[in-house]
Order: C-alpha cells, then sequence, then structure tokens
C-alpha cells in the first residue's frame, strides 16, 4: 500500500507539473514588419489578402483516354503555368476524387465574377471534364510568394 501512495502521488505530482508547465505563457519573438514585402504581396494590415477559392469537380463530360485526353490535360497544365505567370493563380493541385473533388485553384482576385472569367479559360472546363464551384477565401497575403517559392524547389515541371 505505502508503494502505491507514493506512486499516485508521483502521478499526481506530474500531472500538476505538466499543467503548470502547459500555462506557462510562451513569448514568440516576431520578425520587423516588411513594409515593401506587405506591399508587393497585396497585404492588409493583418497580412492577409481576399482570394476566390475554387473546388474543381467532375464535369458531365469524361474525355474519353487518348490523344484528346493527352491533349485536353497538357493544355490544363499550360493554363496553370500561364495563369501562376500573370500571378492570377497563387495555388493549384489536385484533390484524391473522393466525391467527385478533382482539383483546387486560389485565384488572386476577390471578385468571383473575374474569377468564372479566368477559369473559363481552362481546357477541362471548356470541355466539361470538370466543373467549378467558387467561394470567397480571406488568407495570408503570402500565399502570393509560393509560386516563386516554388519554381526554387521543383527538379521537374509537369
Amino acid at each position: 500500500m505505502p508503494g502505491l501512495k507514493r506512486r499516485a502521488i508521483g502521478i499526481l505530482l506530474a500531472c500538476l507539473s505538466a499543467t503548470a508547465f502547459a500555462q506557462t505563457p510562451v513569448e514568440v519573438t516576431r520578425p520587423p514588419f516588411d513594409a515593401e514585402l506587405a506591399r508587393s504581396v497585396g497585404a492588409d494590415e493583418l497580412g492577409m489578402k481576399s482570394y476566390v477559392l475554387v473546388v474543381l469537380k467532375t464535369g458531365p463530360n469524361k474525355v474519353p483516354a487518348g490523344a484528346e485526353r493527352d491533349a485536353m490535360f497538357k493544355g490544363h497544365f499550360a493554363n496553370i503555368h500561364r495563369l501562376a505567370a500573370e500571378k492570377k493563380l497563387v495555388l493549384a493541385g489536385p484533390f484524391d476524387g473522393v466525391d467527385g473533388w478533382r482539383g483546387l485553384f486560389i485565384l488572386a482576385m476577390a471578385d468571383i465574377e473575374e474569377a468564372k472569367r479566368v477559369v473559363a479559360t481552362d481546357p477541362v472546363i471548356i470541355q466539361g471534364e470538370m466543373t467549378a464551384e467558387y467561394h470567397r477565401y480571406y488568407g495570408s497575403a503570402a500565399l502570393m510568394l509560393v509560386n516563386e517559392l516554388h519554381e526554387r524547389i521543383a527538379q521537374k515541371r509537369f
């Protein structure tokens, strides 16, 4: 019994120490504000920016495997690269296809109508392979740096 009490007290003290440690405030050092960088990415005072999030979903027209499908996806990737070079597209990538969700775009614009015009140029949308769903998104203006950084770390291009 004394060993059991000692273990119980030890466990209790360990829990109290962990709780006290978890509640100790941690001081975070922030880098200095870079006004020029904030301006260059269109950041507001919180470092945020308005975007349009586009969810690409399976469309009504599955283009069969073959030359036409290959050309469609080649055009899709060329469109992604063009929009990124124009700084209209800040992020793109595929999903796993579950529930028809195929991919996403985050567009550097706040207006959904403008986003619809931009996305309408993509061959997967033109061919009906995919449809697009649009949502306003407010996120870090640092997303504007993703494409530039990606080019520096990618050994190959798709």
